[in-house]
């Protein structure tokens, strides 16, 4: 599945969905190529915890589409991506404004586009760290994905 719109109407548009603008979640920016995504969380009186920090659903949350549709976006049409796994080391508890980074470079993309060339998935992995104002890591997260090649229009393979 490919992004049907420019990256950045598709900024806009994530934006207003539900689960990101309800959680203060916003994407900053989204680079046109989808090679660079900057997520931020505000902090609210809805997204702290018991101990005045971020809840750790919010900063879980401000990390899982992306590296899926920076793919997406990066791969085009013919590609199955989903998110497949996640784990979160909490580090220090976040406050304020916090961030997260995600890039796609051009060595994922050919080792995705070589790995599935045949219809098998891959499972590659990502580490994302979720920052706060003074640049120190709140967290760092592992998310796997999954990636099939699809050939018209059905996965050759199940998964």
């Amino acid at each position: 599945m490919a992004i049907p719109v420019s990256a950045a109407t598709f900024r806009r548009i994530m934006n207003l969905w539900p689960p990101l603008l309800f959680s203060s979640i916003k994407i900053e920016k989204l680079a046109p190529d989808y090679s660079y995504c900057r997520v931020a969380l505000r902090e609210r009186p809805w997204n702290r915890n018991i101990n005045r920090s971020h809840y750790g659903g919010s900063l879980f949350s401000m990390t899982d589409p992306f590296y899926a549709l920076l793919l997406m976006g990066k791969l085009g049409r013919g590609y199955r991506v989903w998110d497949k796994s996640a784990d979160i080391d909490f580090i220090k508890p976040g406050k304020g404004r916090l961030t997260a980074e995600f890039i796609i470079d051009a060595d994922t993309i050919r080792q995705v586009r070589q790995a599935t060339a045949d219809g098998s998935k891959y499972l590659p992995k990502f580490v994302v760290e979720v920052k706060d104002g003074r640049g120190d890591v709140v967290c760092r997260l592992t998310r796997v994905l999954y990636v099939r090649k699809v050939f018209a229009g059905k996965d050759q393979k199940a998964a």
